[in-house]
């Protein structure tokens, strides 16, 4: 925020900076929905329950190694408004090409690509973290706003996921089993959790 007028913001990117995501390694990353609304399902008794659009946003994360042979998902959570995940980067394939057109089960599906043309500063469009993120993003916002029209799911302002993400290096077996015991665990804190919404 600009201290001389608090009205203006100022997008920072949160990757670091001249890390190259493409190489092989854990990356332990926060998808937000856009104003934290809870569209994803809700906890009952310390476990998430997905809706409807839970279990979609479920598919599209499961679908990705398909999309990206190079990628190994490790522990994930979906929640009533973010996902947590570690991804494993096996530095083994070719990967894809993260500007390639989102593909759908149905030729006739009109896809939007939600983060083309204009990259966000410091997002290295090059690797396969962005790429899936990216990937994953449109294709869940695309099935979502189907949902939307014909079943009634609730409506989203703008976009469906925030525009940015958040990623962490995972550097160690220590740091990995503290970010798997938190994701593991995150539905029974969930009334603690900073992305808390009622």
């Amino acid at each position: 925020m600009n201290k001389y007028n608090p009205n203006i913001h100022h997008r920072r990117s949160i990757r670091l900076k001249g890390y190259d995501y493409s190489q092989a390694g854990l990356y332990f990353i926060t998808i937000c929905v856009k104003d934290r609304e809870c569209l994803f399902g809700k906890i009952e008794n310390n476990e998430m329950i997905l809706n409807d659009a839970g279990i979609m946003l479920n598919k599209w994360w499961k679908k990705i190694p398909e999309k990206f042979p190079d990628i190994e998902l490790d522990v994930y959570q979906i929640m009533p408004n973010h996902f947590h995940a570690i991804v494993f980067n096996t530095g083994i394939g070719v990967g894809a090409n993260p500007c390639v057109r989102p593909i759908s089960d149905n030729e006739n599906d009109l896809y939007i690509n939600l983060d083309a043309p204009t990259p966000i500063l410091g997002e290295h469009m090059g690797s396969p973290l962005h790429g899936i993120v990216q990937w994953f993003k449109t294709m869940s916002t695309n099935e979502y706003i189907r949902g939307v029209k014909t079943l009634g799911w609730k409506p989203f302002n703008g976009k469906l996921l925030q525009r940015n993400y958040y990623e962490h290096i995972i550097r160690n077996e220590k740091s990995y089993q503290t970010i798997a015991d938190y994701i593991v665990n995150n539905p029974a804190k969930w009334e603690d959790d900073k992305f808390y919404m009622k």
